[in-house]
C-alpha cells in the first residue's frame, strides 16, 4: 500500500492502522518464510546481540548455526532470504546497551525499530545514515542525546522516521530536506529552539503526511512562512511548546485532519480561521490561555471527532450551534471556570458522542434536563460523562438507567439533591461513579449491589442516611475505591461477613461502624488508604490490623475512642490518630512518613526516641503531638529534619529552652503553647524566614520582644507571645510585618507606649482578606489551626483562620494615649487594650473600624467621652469600657445600647442602656446637681458614718463588761496580769 499515491485525505481513524502495518507484515512474513538466512547476515546479528543487554531473554533464539529468519524480531525477504526487518523495541529499557556497526552488513534492511531501549545517553551513531535501504527507522525513547548526524539525510528511501523522546539538540534541520520520500516525522522532545529553519525545511517535504514536534521548545516564527495550500500534510502536532499565537501558515493547510496545539501559551480569542479547515477531525487547543467565548466557526466543523478546549480561560455560554458537531465523539471543555449558563437542548443532535467533559465550569442547569437532551440521540453511544464542579441542581431521575454503555459518570461538587435513583442498578457497564459533595438525601439504594462492573464508588459528603448492609455490596467484586465519608449512614453487617471486593481505598469517615473495630477489614489484602474517623469505635487496635500484608499510604483513625498502646505504625505517608485515648510511649513510625498527627491523646514519655532515633526525620513535613502528656526537654535533634514545615507540640508538659537545632528547619508553623518552657527567644530564630505562625504563649519565656522579628520573620501572619514574662517596649520593627493578621502580646510585663506605626500593618488595614497570599496554601487545610482569644474567650480556628484579624495587648503596663493611627486598621475584627495604664481620650478614628466585632478598653485611665463615631460599629457583639474615667452620654446606636451595665460600670456615663439619665448637656443628672449641696451631702454622710462607727465599736466592747459581772471580773484579772508582766520587764531592763 503506497500512502503517498493517495489523492483523498485519510480519515483520522485510519492512522492507527498505518502503524500496525509493520507488525502485521512481521507476523505474516515470518510465518511464511521457509528460506534460510544469509550466513554473513546471521554473523552480523550475533555481533549485534553481543552488545545488547537482554534481561527478559527475548533473544534466546539467536544462537550460532540457527536460521536467523526464524529468530524473534527478525523478518527475512520471502524470496531472497536477506534480513528485511528488525523489530527490537524495548529489549533493554533499563540496562545500558550499545549498537554494533555490524548492522551495516544488512544491505537489504528496510525496517529498523530500536525504540524504548537504553543506549546510555550516547549520540545517534553516524553509521545508521549508511543503511540506504531503510524505509522505516524508529529510535524513539532510546536515551540518545546531542546532535543528530546529518548523514541521516542520505536515507532517501525513508518513509517513516521517529526520533522522539530523546535528548537531542540539533542546530539545524537542513538534512531533513533530503528525505524526499518521508511521510512520517517525529522529533518530539528534541530541543529545536536553535533550529529556526524547522518550518522552511519540513514544509518542503512533498510527501509528508504527519509531523510531530511536541515539546521542542518552539517559539513564534519570527519570519512567517507562506505554505502552499496544496500541501499533503494531514497530521500536525506542535503541542507542549511556547507558541503565543497560532501560526498563520496553518490556515493554508486546508487538507489537515488533525491539529494539536495543546500545552502552549496561546492567548486571546480562538481564531475563526479554523472553520475553514473543513476536513478537520481532531482539534486540540487545551492547556493554553485562550479567552473570550467559543466562536461559532468551530461549530461548523461537521467532520470533527475530537474537540479539546480544556484548561483555558473561555467564558460565556455554549451556543446552540454545538448541535452542528454531529460527528463529534469526544468533547472536552473542562476547566475553563467561566463557561456558564444553561446547556443548549441541541445536545440532542450529538448522536455519536462517546465522551463529554464539562467539569470545572459554572454551568447552571438541571441535571435531569441535561440527561433528557442526551438521551434523545446518544443513549447507546455515551460512555463517559463528567460534569463535576459546576452549579448543577435538580434531582437525578430513573432516566439515568437508560444509558446502558455508560462506564464513567462524575457529577461531584454540584447542588444536586434528592435520592440516588434505584435505576442506577441498570448501568451494567458502569465502572466509575462519583456524586460526592452534593446535597443528595434519602437512603443508599440496594440496586448498587447489581452493578458488577463498578470499580470506583464515591458518594461522600452528602446527606444520605439510614442503614447500609452487606447486601448493598453483594456483587461488587471489582470494587477498588469506596469513598463515602461525611454521610449519616450506619453499617450493619454480620460479624462473620467477608467482603466480595478487595479495595485499595476505603473512606467511611462519619459512618457509625462501632463500637467494635470492623473485623471485615481483616480480609482487605490490598488496602492502602483507610479513613474510619468519627466512626464511633471504642476499642483497642487489634494486632492483626497492624500486621496486615498491605502497607498503608494513608491512615486516619481520628476522633474515635481507641485506647491502649501502639508500638509501631506501618504507614508510608500519612497518619492521623488524633482525638482518641491512646496511652504509653510514642510509637515507632515508618521512614517515609510525611504527615503525623497524634494530637489530643494521652501519649506520655519524652520526644527523644521519635526525634533522635527515628529514620523518618528526612521526609517528615507535618508533626502534631499537641494536647498529650509528653514531658521533659525538647531534644536538640532537628539537624536532619530538612522537610519539616509544621510543628505543633503545644499543651504538653515540656520544659527547658528552645533547642538551637530547631532553627535549622524551614518551618512554616511552630506551636509550643501551654508548656513550661523558659528562657529568652534565641537569636537563631531569625533563621526561620518562612514562619507564618509562631505561638509561644502560656510558657515562662522572658526578656524583651526582639526587634528582629519584624526584619527576619517578614511572612508572619500569626504572632502569639501571650501569658509569658516578656518585658521592655513593643519594638517598632513589628510594624514592618505586612502580612500580620493576629498579634497577641497580652498578659506580659510590657511597658512603654503603643507604637503609632501600627497603621503600617497592611493586612489589618484592609477589608479584603484574600490578599494575604502567604496563608493561601494552608488556610482551609486541616493541618493549620490556631487558638485565638477573641470576644473574651479562647476558640480554635481552622478553615476560617485566614478571615480572622485581631490585636490583643491587654494585661501589660502600657502607658500613654491610644494612638489615633489605630483607626487605620479597618480590617480588625477584635481589639483588646484592657488592663493597662493608658490615659487620654479614646480616639474618634476607632469609629472607622466598622467591621469590629469585639472591642475591650476596660481597666485603664481613659477620660473624656465615648466618641460619637462609635455609633458606626454595627457589628459589635463584645464591648467593654468599664473602670475608666469616662464621662458623658453613651452614643446612640443599635449596638451600644444592646450591652448591659457591666460594659460601662466604673465611669461617669449616662443614657441608655444605663438607668442614669443625662441632662441636655449630656451630663449625668447626679453630677449636674448643685456642687456645694452635693459636697455638703458627702461631708454630712462622712460625719454620720464616723459617729455610727464609734458608737458601734464602743458599745460592742463596753456593754458586755457593764452588764455581765463574770466578764467584768475576768477582764480586770487579765488586765492586772498583763500590767504585772510589763512592770517586771521594765524593772529588769533598768538594772
Amino acid at each position: 500500500m503506497a500512502i503517498a499515491t493517495m489523492t483523498t485525505p485519510l480519515p483520522i481513524s485510519f492512522f492507527p492502522f498505518l502503524l500496525l502495518i509493520p507488525a502485521f507484515c512481521f507476523t505474516i512474513c515470518h510465518a511464511n518464510s521457509d528460506v534460510l538466512c544469509i550466513q554473513s547476515e546471521r554473523e552480523a546479528l550475533l555481533k549485534f546481540k553481543n552488545h545488547i543487554i537482554d534481561p527478559s531473554n527475548r533473544l534466546s533464539s539467536w544462537v550460532e548455526g540457527g536460521d536467523c529468519c526464524k529468530w524473534i524480531g527478525v523478518v527475512c525477504h520471502n524470496s531472497t532470504g536477506h534480513v528485511h526487518q528488525l523489530h527490537l523495541a524495548a529489549l533493554s529499557p533499563y540496562e545500558q546497551s550499545a549498537i554494533n556497526p555490524s548492522l551495516l552488513e544488512l544491505k537489504h534492511l528496510s525496517f529498523l525499530d530500536l525504540s524504548n531501549n537504553n543506549f546510555g545517553s550516547i549520540r545517534i551513531p553516524k553509521f545508521l545514515g549508511m543503511l540506504e535501504s531503510l524505509t522505516y527507522l524508529n529510535l524513539s525513547h532510546a536515551q540518545f542525546q546531542g546532535a543528530i548526524p546529518h548523514n541521516l539525510g542520505n536515507l532517501s528511501k525513508l518513509h517513516y522516521l521517529d526520533l522522539g523522546g530523546n535528548d537531542l539538540k540539533p542546530k539545524s534541520l537542513q538534512w531533513v530536506a533530503e528525505l524526499s520520500s518521508l511521510q512520517y516525522l517525529d522529533l518530539s522532545y528534541a530541543d529545536l529552539h536553535k533550529a529556526t529553519d524547522w518550518v522552511q525545511v519540513t514544509f518542503k517535504l512533498p510527501s509528508l503526511l504527519e509531523l510531530h514536534l511536541s515539546e521542542c521548545g518552539l517559539d513564534n516564527d519570527p519570519s512567517p512562512t507562506s505554505v502552499n495550500s496544496t500541501k499533503s500534510l494531514l497530521v500536525l502536532d506542535l503541542s507542549g511548546n511556547s507558541l503565543s499565537s497560532v501560526p498563520k501558515w496553518i490556515f493554508n493547510l486546508h487538507g489537515l485532519v488533525s491539529i494539536d496545539l495543546s500545552g502552549n501559551s496561546l492567548a486571546g480569542p480562538i481564531p475563526d480561521y479554523f472553520g475553514n479547515i473543513s476536513f478537520l477531525e481532531v482539534l486540540d487547543l487545551s492547556f493554553n490561555f485562550l479567552s473570550s467565548s467559543i466562536p461559532n466557526s468551530l461549530y461548523s466543523l461537521n467532520r470533527l471527532h475530537f474537540l479539546g478546549l480544556s484548561d483555558n480561560q473561555l467564558q460565556g455560554t455554549i451556543s446552540s450551534a454545538i448541535g452542528n458537531l454531529s460527528s463529534v465523539t469526544h468533547l472536552d471543555l473542562s476547566s475553563n471556570y467561566m463557561l456558564e449558563g444553561r446547556l443548549p437542548t441541541s445536545l440532542e443532535y450529538l448522536c455519536n458522542l462517546k465522551e463529554m467533559d464539562l467539569s470545572y465550569n459554572k454551568i447552571e442547569d438541571g441535571i435531569s434536563e441535561i440527561l433528557q437532551s442526551l438521551s434523545r440521540c446518544c443513549l447507546d453511544s455515551l460512555e463517559s460523562l463528567d460534569m463535576s464542579n459546576n452549579q448543577l441542581s435538580g434531582h437525578l431521575t430513573d432516566q439515568l438507567g437508560q444509558f446502558k454503555n455508560l462506564s464513567y459518570l462524575s457529577l461531584a461538587q454540584n447542588k444536586i439533591s434528592g435520592p440516588i435513583p434505584s435505576s442506577i442498578g441498570e448501568l451494567s457497564s458502569l465502572k466509575f461513579f462519583d456524586v460526592s459533595k452534593n446535597q443528595l438525601n434519602g437512603t443508599f439504594p440496594l440496586s448498587f449491589g447489581r452493578v458488577e462492573s463498578l470499580e470506583t464508588l464515591d458518594f461522600g459528603y452528602n446527606l444520605l442516611e439510614g442503614v447500609v448492609s452487606e447486601t448493598h455490596f453483594s456483587n461488587l467484586t471489582r470494587l477498588t475505591i469506596l469513598a463515602a465519608s461525611q454521610n449519616r449512614l450506619r453499617f450493619e453487617r454480620n460479624s462473620s461477613w467477608i467482603p466480595p471486593f478487595q479495595c485499595e481505598r476505603i473512606e467511611l469517615g462519619h459512618w457509625h461502624l462501632g463500637p467494635k473495630f470492623p473485623q471485615w477489614l481483616k480480609f482487605q489484602k490490598k488496602l492502602s488508604y483507610l479513613d474510619i474517623s468519627y466512626a464511633g469505635i471504642s476499642d483497642v487496635m487489634p494486632s492483626w490490623f497492624l500486621n496486615l500484608p498491605t502497607q498503608f499510604e494513608y491512615l486516619n483513625l481520628s476522633s474515635n475512642q481507641f485506647r491502649g498502646e501502639i508500638s509501631y505504625l506501618n504507614v508510608r505517608n500519612f497518619v492521623d490518630l488524633s482525638s482518641n485515648r491512646f496511652i504509653g510511649q510514642l510509637p515507632r513510625v515508618f521512614p517515609t512518613l510525611q504527615f503525623l498527627m497524634f494530637s489530643n491523646n494521652s501519649f506520655s514519655g519524652s520526644l527523644f526516641e521519635l526525634l533522635c532515633n527515628s529514620s523518618s526525620r528526612k521526609r517528615m513535613e507535618v508533626l502534631y503531638i499537641d494536647k498529650n502528656l509528653i514531658s521533659g526537654d525538647i531534644p536538640d535533634c532537628f539537624n536532619h529534619w530538612q522537610g519539616l514545615e509544621l510543628l505543633n507540640l503545644g499543651s504538653n508538659n515540656l520544659t527547658g529552652k528552645i533547642p538551637p537545632s530547631l532553627w535549622h528547619l524551614n518551618l512554616t508553623m511552630l506551636n509550643l503553647r501551654n508548656n513550661t518552657m523558659f528562657g529568652e527567644l534565641p537569636s537563631t530564630l531569625q533563621n526561620s524566614p518562612y514562619l507564618i505562625m509562631l505561638d509561644l504563649s502560656e510558657n515562662h519565656f522572658s526578656g524583651s520582644v526582639p526587634a528582629w522579628i519584624g526584619d527576619k520573620l517578614s511572612n508572619l501572619v500569626i504572632l502569639s507571645l501571650r501569658s509569658n514574662n516578656f518585658d521592655g517596649h513593643i519594638p517598632h520593627k513589628i510594624c514592618d510585618l505586612q502580612f500580620l493578621q493576629n498579634l497577641d502580646l497580652a498578659h506580659n510585663n510590657i511597658s512603654g507606649v503603643i507604637p503609632k506605626c501600627f497603621n503600617n500593618l497592611s493586612a489589618m488595614a484592609t477589608t479584603n482578606k484574600t490578599n494575604n497570599f502567604v496563608l493561601a496554601e494552608y488556610v482551609g487545610s486541616f493541618f493549620l489551626n490556631a487558638l485565638l482569644v477573641l470576644k473574651g474567650r479562647e476558640d480554635e480556628y481552622g478553615s476560617t483562620l485566614g478571615l480572622v484579624t485581631s490585636m490583643d495587648l491587654s494585661a501589660n503596663n502600657l502607658t500613654g494615649e491610644i494612638p489615633k493611627e489605630i483607626g487605620s486598621l479597618i480590617g480588625l475584627l477584635s481589639l483588646n487594650f484592657s488592663r493597662n495604664l493608658l490615659t487620654g481620650n479614646i480616639p474618634d478614628s476607632i469609629g472607622n473600624m466598622e467591621l469590629m466585632e469585639s472591642l475591650d478598653l476596660s481597666m485603664n485611665r481613659l477620660n473624656g467621652e465615648i466618641p460619637p463615631s462609635f455609633s458606626n460599629l454595627n457589628f459589635l457583639n463584645h464591648f467593654n469600657v468599664s473602670y475608666n474615667n469616662l464621662t458623658g452620654q453613651i452614643p446612640t446606636s443599635t449596638q451600644l445600647q444592646s450591652f448591659d451595665n457591666l460594659s460601662y460600670v466604673g465611669n461617669h456615663l449616662c443614657g441608655p442602656p444605663l438607668t442614669k439619665n443625662c441632662t441636655s448637656k449630656g451630663i449625668p443628672t447626679d453630677v449636674a446637681n448643685n456642687g456645694s449641696s452635693s459636697e455638703g451631702n458627702i461631708v454630712n454622710s462622712l460625719y454620720v458614718s464616723i459617729a455610727l462607727g464609734f458608737v458601734m465599736g464602743f458599745w460592742g466592747v463596753v456593754a458586755p463588761l457593764f452588764f455581765i459581772r463574770s466578764w467584768r471580773i475576768a477582764y480586770y484579772r487579765k488586765l492586772d496580769h498583763v500590767c504585772g508582766k510589763l512592770y517586771v520587764f521594765w524593772a529588769t531592763m533598768s538594772m
